[in-house]
């Protein structure tokens, strides 16, 4: 057992965060990851309207008794968002955790979740971040180190130096993300100060992540030195799996191409279609530099369960 102020604070069993994925943080997929003893995140834009979101968050209640969260998205949409709508949801349906990511929260956004008792979290790139995302009244910040798949900002600061430097500028729990995928990692971030962390790219390649197999086996075959960053053009640097879609758009931007052109590529529904059908060259995924620590397809529970389990592990070596 690692009990932190995270897991105090979110009334989990593991100090530990999966990490909200578009297209497929779902119901299942959430609640498996709680019923793990970590906190599911879902992925609120997946849903167009007020009442799909509702049905999922319904979905979720009916699959884990267990505490989940919702991600409200902040980033700039070709499919604008209204996160008033999705936050009426989260308030009638009495969601425990909502995490924000992009822009800085709106302060009415946050004192609305937060005059109902959701505890409220932001992804933040840098310790200046952390500490305007404290300021503005979250309840801790997950800082991302651009090891990590996805958004990972334009500052380049890694995980090492970004977890103490955001854990010394605040005085709220500190969730460290980017390149963690093991008990290792875990128990580095705990050490670096980090109240618990998140995790994206290692359950990816899960039993329960509702991605192809073929997805999943070529992800397996990937090392570290297969992600690349994109979309940096766009002063919206993604780091993602180095495949036949992700090298296309990193050519398109040496070119300065259309940003049509770009956008196509890294449409949602070419990123689905490799989801749902396999075709691991259609779109792109984000995904971290930890993959090359990936080496099997598990279930969700056991990656979980192992990860504290590795951990304790080297915290009793590390006592002998």
């Amino acid at each position: 057992m690692l009990k932190t102020h995270l897991t105090e604070l979110l009334d989990i069993q593991h100090p530990i965060i999966g990490g909200c994925m578009m297209h497929i943080s779902g119901p299942a997929f959430v609640a498996a990851i709680s019923n793990a003893g970590a906190l599911g995140m879902m992925a609120s834009a997946m849903y167009e309207s007020k009442e799909e979101f509702r049905s999922a968050v319904h979905e979720v209640r009916s699959l884990t008794d267990k505490p989940f969260g919702v991600n409200l998205s902040l980033f700039p949409a070709l499919r604008p968002i209204d996160n008033d709508l999705y936050a009426d949801v989260i308030l009638e349906e009495g969601v425990p955790v909502v995490e924000t990511s992009g822009a800085r929260p709106p302060q009415d956004l946050l004192s609305r979740l937060g005059s109902a008792g959701v505890k409220t979290m932001h992804k933040c790139v840098s310790p200046r971040h952390a500490l305007n995302a404290q300021k503005a009244g979250v309840d801790a910040v997950t800082v991302f180190g651009s090891e990590g798949g996805g958004h990972i900002g334009e500052l380049g600061l890694t995980t090492m130096v970004l977890v103490p430097r955001a854990v010394d500028a605040v005085d709220i729990p500190v969730i460290a993300a980017g390149g963690i995928a093991d008990g290792r990692g875990l128990l580095a971030a705990l050490a670096l100060g980090a109240s618990g962390v998140t995790i994206g790219t290692r359950l990816l390649v899960t039993q329960e992540c509702p991605i192809h197999d073929d997805l999943k086996k070529a992800l397996l075959q990937a090392t570290e030195m297969d992600t690349l960053t994109i979309l940096g053009s766009l002063h919206n640097t993604l780091r993602a799996w180095k495949n036949p879609a992700a090298l296309k758009v990193a050519d398109l931007e040496s070119k300065d191409s259309d940003l049509w052109e770009i956008f196509n590529i890294v449409a949602g529904t070419e990123t689905k279609k490799m989801y749902q059908e396999g075709d691991t060259s259609a779109g792109v995924i984000a995904c971290s530099q930890s993959i090359g620590l990936v080496s099997e397809i598990e279930s969700v529970s056991t990656v979980i369960h192992g990860m504290v389990a590795q951990a304790n592990e080297f915290i009793e070596q590390i006592e002998k």
